[in-house]
């Protein structure tokens, strides 16, 4: 099975090689046909510390790193 990539913006740099990005979805709503924007936050890995607030990443499934990271930044 394909590891899920996901993108969005980091909100918070402040964890030591670890990355808290908001990933945005949009969809249609069933029975109101209104589209509706929801929003969830990963932790993610990043090794080598380089991104800050306001960027935008790509993160990648991976093997549990800690509690709440099961994500890491994807550089390819």
């Amino acid at each position: 099975m394909p590891k899920r990539i996901l993108q969005g913006t980091v909100v918070s740099d402040k964890g030591e090689k670890t990355v808290v990005v908001k990933i945005e979805r949009s969809f249609l709503h069933p029975l109101l046909k209104k589209t509706i924007r929801r929003t969830k936050k990963y932790h993610a890995h990043d090794e080598k510390n380089a991104h800050k607030v306001g960027d935008t990443v790509r993160i990648i499934e991976c093997a549990p790193k800690s509690k709440l990271k099961r994500w890491e930044v994807y550089a390819g």
